[in-house]
């Protein structure tokens, strides 16, 4: 087979690819006739596809490449660290430089006494790792009925079996036998949404005490931990009211509850701090990084853990792990990641600079007829489509149907939006330049027009009764 730079022509890269690639979150026999769009290479921003397209890339992979794509530093690092140690476990009282570094620099970057790191190789893994460790710390504390993880419904917090149950969306519930049990969801902060004619702040407080009667009804002796997003990522850039993290705080210190941040996608520079629960202030006692972690350059997560849980972690033997635990070039690459950022002071670049420009540019999609609302924490943001901004009305077709035909769009016009029914959501990476935001929302708006027409052609610019 040729080599990337001298490919096959697409028809044929898509029928190879149709006949033995399965792809996650697709309908198989559905993206077979349509032919999946072949990414060939990238750089900064960009990717190129087979037919010679380059496509503003407003997701950053998946929420990942936050020092954006093409980074020499990285590839050499990986590359030295395969000629010198390319795999090795760290199960049998052993363990590696790579390891060790990047294990000290994490504990330097993350807020309180988050010291400690169990490594994965995604944030679906770790997430599985932080159901039994907050289980088996309860257990060692004499509590080993103290279980029941509470999380959100419209969350996601990965799609292994563990990770998947964490997070609340029905769809994946609906196959495999999902939720395992012990799980309890409750609702989410999603005023947009589901918050009617209620203040926004009330609104807040009421999602938030949800948790505290989910607590008082299950019983404070079998709740162990809350986990949650800063922000809600694929669940649709769900920003919370202001009122709603300090209530969280409160009822998990009031009933001892573990508080686990989800800071998969919202860690790493995205909200303008290194983690997204400094920017919504809060302290959680166990964080789940992955993907900004490595830039999505190397396959890697884990949990952060508190010296609280660690210590008493330490006492007994966890009978948990993978093959790939701090898997050694993963590791350096990472460590080299977030080396990068510090130098470049990406983080600051997002909290004072390109970070407010962005939202500046994004909020202004606002006054787009379809646009209902526009919402934005550093650098992921969504926009809420709607066909009567007064109301807050959802189109009487099928959710889903309108951000569909937006996105669709979007990839037309060279742009890479993601749509969550009829939300959708951007996530650049954190190097985009602000001509290349004047480009995104200009293809942003040249798209809503577009798919604005073809709704209106379609005979679905209604509202639903």
């Amino acid at each position: 087979m040729r080599d990337i730079s001298n490919h096959m022509p697409t028809a044929e890269l898509q029928a190879l690819d149709a006949a033995h690639h399965m792809h996650p979150f697709s309908t198989q026999n559905t993206l077979a006739q349509r032919g999946a769009r072949v990414i060939t290479r990238a750089n900064g921003v960009w990717i190129h596809d087979s037919e010679g397209h380059q496509i503003l890339d407003g997701m950053a992979g998946l929420w990942c490449v936050n020092v954006g794509y093409g980074r020499d530093r990285l590839a050499d690092v990986a590359a030295r660290q395969m000629r010198e140690l390319p795999y090795y476990n760290t199960f049998f009282m052993t363990t590696h430089v790579p390891a060790i570094a990047l294990s000290a620099k994490l504990a330097e970057l993350a807020p309180g006494d988050l010291n400690h790191v169990f490594y994965a190789g995604s944030g679906s893994e770790a997430n599985d790792t932080n159901i039994r460790m907050v289980r088996t710390y309860w257990a060692e504390m004499g509590k080993p009925q103290k279980n029941i993880i509470i999380s959100r419904k419209n969350a996601y917090h990965g799609s292994t079996l563990g990770g998947a149950s964490l997070g609340g969306m029905g769809g994946m519930h609906a196959q495999g036998g999902l939720p395992i049990p012990d799980i309890y969801h409750i609702d989410q902060p999603n005023w947009w949404a589901e918050g009617g004619q209620t203040d926004p702040a009330e609104f807040g407080l009421e999602r938030a005490r949800q948790l505290e009667l989910a607590i008082e009804k299950l019983g404070e002796d079998r709740v162990a931990a809350f986990i949650a997003e800063p922000v809600q990522g694929a669940g649709g850039v769900i920003v919370p009211p202001e009122t709603y993290w300090p209530e969280i705080q409160r009822i998990c210190n009031k009933y001892n509850i573990l508080l686990i941040a989800d800071e998969v996608i919202c860690g790493f520079g995205r909200t303008g701090n290194w983690f997204g629960s400094q920017t919504v202030g809060w302290a959680p006692d166990i964080m789940t990084i992955a993907k900004g972690l490595s830039s999505g350059y190397q396959p890697i997560g884990g949990s952060i853990v508190s010296d609280k849980i660690a210590q008493v972690m330490a006492a007994c033997e966890f009978n948990h792990g993978y093959t790939y635990n701090a898997h050694p070039v993963a590791a350096a690459v990472a460590l080299e990641n977030l080396t990068i950022m510090q130098e470049e002071r990406l983080v600051d670049y997002v909290s004072t600079d390109i970070g407010p420009y962005l939202k500046q540019q994004w909020e202004s999609l606002v006054d787009h007829p379809m646009v209902g609302e526009a919402k934005i924490v550093g650098m992921m943001g969504s926009i809420a489509l709607t066909p009567h901004k007064e109301s807050r009305a959802k189109f009487a077709a099928e959710a889903g149907t309108v951000g569909y035909m937006v996105r669709e769009r979007c990839f037309a016009n060279n742009l890479v939006m993601r749509h969550v029914y009829d939300r959708m959501i951007i996530s650049p990476p954190l190097v985009i330049t602000r001509d290349e935001v004047d480009i995104l929302i200009a293809r942003a708006r040249q798209s809503l027009d577009e798919a604005m027409a073809q709704v209106k052609d379609a005979g679905l610019w209604q509202a639903a009764s």
